[in-house]
This record gives C-alpha cells, sequence and structure tokens, in this order.
C-alpha cells in the first residue's frame, strides 16, 4: 500500500488529535452525523482508523472494523471542496487494501439508498448488495433503509 494518494495528500492513522477535526468534516458533509465520541470510541476500540491529509489538514476519513476474516467499514467520507476528484475512489481502494493487510476475505457496508454519489462509488469498486437493512439510518420525518453491501477481496 502506497503512504501517497498523490504528493499533496498522503494517509496516515487517525490519531487522538484529529478528532475535533473529523467530527467537524462529519457534520459538514451529514444531517445526521456520528458525534465525536462516536469516533473516539472507534480509535480506543483499536479500529483501523484513517485519515487523508493535505498537508496536516484532514480532507478525508475512514473507520474499518476488522473480526477475524472480515471487515466492516464503517465510515468513509471526503471533504466536499475534494469530492469528484478521485479521492473517494483512491482512499476506498486504500481502506480495501488495509482489509486485505489483515488477512480479511470480504468487506461489508451500509450505505443510504438515497446517497447515489456513494452507491455509485461503490459499485465502480465492485460491491455487490447483499440485503436490505430496514428502517436503520435516522431520516427527516422517520427512517430510511440502508443497502447492505459487500466485496471479496
Amino acid at each position: 500500500m502506497s503512504a501517497l494518494l498523490r504528493p499533496e495528500v498522503s494517509y496516515r492513522r487517525m490519531r487522538s488529535a484529529d478528532l475535533v477535526a473529523v467530527a467537524e468534516l462529519e457534520k459538514s458533509l451529514y444531517a445526521f452525523p456520528w458525534s465525536l465520541g462516536n469516533f473516539r470510541d472507534s480509535v480506543e476500540a483499536g479500529y483501523d482508523c484513517w485519515v487523508a491529509c493535505h498537508g496536516e489538514h484532514v480532507v478525508a476519513y475512514a473507520i474499518l472494523m476488522v473480526a477475524l476474516d472480515e471487515a466492516h467499514l464503517l465510515n468513509i467520507a471526503v471533504a466536499a471542496p475534494w469530492q469528484n476528484r478521485g479521492m473517494g475512489r483512491a482512499f476506498l481502494d486504500f481502506m480495501l487494501g488495509v482489509a486485505r493487510q489483515a488477512k480479511c476475505q470480504i468487506v461489508y457496508l451500509e450505505v443510504r439508498p438515497s446517497n447515489l454519489a456513494a452507491r455509485h462509488l461503490y459499485r465502480q469498486a465492485g460491491f455487490q448488495q447483499i440485503a436490505i437493512r430496514p428502517s436503520y439510518y435516522p431520516a427527516h420525518g422517520g427512517r430510511e433503509d440502508a443497502l447492505f453491501l459487500g466485496i471479496t477481496l
């Protein structure tokens, strides 16, 4: 796995000092964001938590939970100014590489049906729909299902 996406962006493990920036980025992207505590808990639990940085500025993050030979991509996001530039795909590929290094055979994730850009990204990467998780996500006026996807490594 290369540590560099391109010369101006690098990947590294998320640190405690990144948590506020990650939570703020999450809040800027989603109507129902993870809390700072959710990110802190993920780091403290020993999940594979990564950031993509431009200099010292966090521009993307991902949380991967590995259990035996499976992984669950719990969260991945790219800052709005960095979207539609190939960063999402490159970072997703990097995280799949993290899963491969951990000897995982499959990676799972959930995605909102309304998140067309993410669905396209995952389809392009080779993820397949396995199931639907009813009323999985909070949504304005109720709940939204999740599409449960997987990719064999």
